[in-house]
């Protein structure tokens, strides 16, 4: 899954530090009601001194990546802007228009427009990119319906730096490390705008009774996890395709490979072993994934296999006279 030469343990050990790492146990707004209703159209103010509504004119029909920070923190702040500062780099003009990323401050207090608009500027942020500040209750109150707070006693920074992406129409929201290697980062990103790009609106999200956010979590864990690395039936990425991989390997080797895939190595693992060699000696890494999160994720490829194999099936019939042989063919994993 992941791992080898530098260059390539960039868009691979983060990457699948990020990728494997995918794997949050579930999405972070997945059990509550969403739109209007669920988001607090809280008053903000931009590094410009503009007074903005989050829900209104912030994130509403948008797709939006957001982060907590403040200016003085000493840690991880610099880390992550200077990282998004790189993500916004590399996705060039999407930034302002496919999405907008929105840095809202914890220390409202000392954080007033003129200091994020200096904070700003001193890590280059472009178009597109907002930093916010406001009440200190209403700030606190936001995160938590955000999932980005954090109990300010537990870390250094006095909080966690997550990245929240969000696509509002969608209803669609996905946490990760603000710290990960920007070029997953970006990949992620760039991903998730264009895995959406053809889908509609859900339909009376704005009723007053909401649909709520509705995602697999084996699929979300695999997303964020695995998918830098792996597909489910789209070829071999930095490691194989893993379409027909839980009927040609055993549930424990598979637990196994996702748990501690650092064991099998050690051990010389046959299968281990000729992956490695097939795949550039790019190992996959401890992510300490769950025993749940990775039942979740061995049901989503048991289900997506399964989905895949319908549709080849399906369009077979199509395509086939009558009494004519055919399937999916299974990449070696």
């Amino acid at each position: 899954m992941q791992r080898n030469i530098w260059t390539r343990f960039i868009g691979i050990s983060f990457l699948l530090a990020g990728a494997l790492a995918i794997l949050y146990s579930r999405p972070v707004l997945a059990d509550s009601r969403w739109g209007a209703n669920y988001f607090p159209n809280i008053e903000l103010t931009t590094q410009d001194g503009k007074t903005v509504h989050f829900y209104d004119d912030l994130i509403k029909g948008k797709m939006v990546a957001i982060d907590l920070i403040y200016t003085t923190c000493q840690y991880s702040c610099p880390l992550e802007t200077a990282r998004l500062a790189q993500v916004q780099k590399m996705l060039g003009d999407r930034v302002g228009k496919d999405i907008f990323f929105y840095s809202i401050t914890i220390d409202p207090k000392n954080d007033t427009p003129a200091v994020l608009k200096a904070y700003a500027e001193k890590f280059h942020a472009g178009p597109g990119w907002t930093f916010l500040t406001g009440k200190k209750e209403d700030i606190d109150f936001l995160s938590k319906k955000l999932g980005l707070y954090s109990d300010p006693k537990l870390s250094q920074d006095g909080h966690t730096p997550h990245l929240l992406l969000g696509n509002e129409p969608m209803g669609q929201w996905m946490r990760n490390s603000a710290l990960d290697n920007p070029r997953f980062l970006s990949q992620m990103i760039g991903d998730f705008l264009d895995s959406f790009r053809n889908m509609k609106p859900a339909q009376g999200k704005e009723n007053t009774e909401s649909a709520a956010i509705h995602l697999d979590p084996g699929q979300y864990l695999f997303t964020k996890k695995c998918g830098a690395c792996h597909t489910v039936g789209q070829g071999d990425k930095i490691g194989p395709d893993l379409v027909g991989v839980t009927d040609t390997r055993n549930r424990d080797w598979l637990m196994r490979k996702i748990q501690h895939p650092e064991q099998l190595l050690a051990e010389r693992d046959p299968i281990t072993m000729a992956l490695a060699e097939k795949y550039g000696n790019v190992n996959m890494p401890n992510l300490r994934v769950s025993d749940d999160d990775a039942n979740y994720m061995i049901g989503y490829l048991v289900s997506r296999t399964s989905e895949l194999q319908r549709q080849a099936q399906a369009q077979n019939a199509v395509t086939k006279p009558a009494g004519g042989a055919g399937g999916m063919a299974r990449p070696n994993q």
